[in-house]
């Protein structure tokens, strides 16, 4: 605006002064040039002060014919929230024991298989290439030395009787090392607790699993049971073993029209 002005301002004051210049050398006429400066002091004092115009006009533009560099635009590096979690510490697939007995042992002192260290975690229990391998959450809240001592574990030696075998005949292991009520169950398979189990299942190489809880099927790649009882095959490297899949035992205590069906299920899974 301030431009057009000063054009203006010309417009205005060269009629009546009829200036015509013969040569670019010609002075000035000093009266031209105070009736020019008066006209901008006069819009200065209106507040205008700057140049405007009505079309943007690029300053960086590359010269005519050039192509404009390409503008490389880096983001910084994000700040660390000092409020955010600490990053999950996550088992060594390669460091799992290659022997049963040194898993065993393994599984009572490995400080990432669950917080608060080695106190109070049960050891499974079981011979390898049993014929049927059990598998439940977690070990009851008063277990010491044996896995499932209460109320848990005399129900699933009725569920085992009922089946024609005994906690003697068969591997019984928990998922997690020790009682955890509210346990993080998806932050445990963050941490890496599904490739333990199915490291350890295949240490023990049993011909039949039998799975009791809904938090256990995902650390080995199934979906929970919505039902009392169904069947499924778990893949271990180059061999596939028969499952039967069950709520946990604290769901089936207090559900007694489960254990018909799951009655069934065993029926169904055993007849061939």
């Amino acid at each position: 605006m301030f431009s057009r002005a000063i054009k203006v301002a010309i417009a205005l004051i060269a009629p009546a002064r009829q200036v015509k210049t013969r040569a670019m050398d010609q002075p000035p006429n000093p009266d031209f040039l105070d009736d020019i400066t008066g006209a901008l002091d006069w819009w200065r004092t209106a507040g205008v002060d700057c140049d405007f115009l009505d079309e943007p006009v690029e300053w960086l533009a590359a010269p005519e014919g050039e192509e404009p560099a390409p503008v490389e635009r880096r983001r910084p590096p994000p700040r660390p929230d000092p409020e955010a979690p600490p990053p999950v510490a996550r088992l060594d697939p390669g460091s799992l024991p290659q022997g049963l007995e040194a898993f065993a042992s393994w599984w009572m002192t490995e400080p990432l298989l669950c917080e608060g260290g080695p106190a109070a975690r049960v050891p499974p229990q079981g011979r390898p290439g049993a014929d049927l391998m059990v598998v439940v959450e977690e070990p009851e809240a008063q277990d010491i030395d044996t896995l499932l001592s209460g109320s848990h574990g005399k129900l699933l030696d009725a569920i085992l009787s009922a089946f024609g075998t005994d906690r003697h005949n068969v591997y019984l292991a928990s998922a997690l090392p020790r009682h955890t009520p509210g346990a993080d169950w998806e932050a445990m398979n963050e941490r890496g607790l599904g490739q333990v189990l199915a490291h350890h299942i295949g240490l023990v190489a049993p011909k039949r699993l039998f799975v009791l809880g809904g938090n256990v099927l995902p650390l080995i790649g199934h979906e929970s049971p919505h039902r009392p009882a169904m069947l499924r095959t778990f893949n271990h490297v180059d061999r596939q073993i028969p499952l039967l899949a069950s709520w946990a035992l604290p769901a089936l205590l207090t559900q007694p029209r489960a254990k018909p069906v799951l009655w069934r299920a065993w029926l169904e899974w055993t007849a061939g």
